[in-house]
């Protein structure tokens, strides 16, 4: 797999996980759990975007 397609396929699930981690905090009203959550869905839009980047590139 390309370093490109890779980072992108991370950064997704990385999207996936802090949304479902900022809904379970807000469901349990957890505040750690859903800025936990809110952090890791922010990294991985940067680490799908790097990926992205990296496909223009041409890396």
């Amino acid at each position: 797999m390309k370093p490109s397609t890779h980072d992108k396929v991370q950064g997704k699930l990385h999207e996936v996980k802090g949304t479902i981690k900022e809904e379970i905090g807000k469901v349990t009203k957890n505040p750690n759990l859903e800025g936990e959550g809110k952090g890791e869905k922010i990294a991985g839009r940067g680490q799908k975007w790097i990926g992205e980047a990296e496909e223009i590139v041409g890396k």
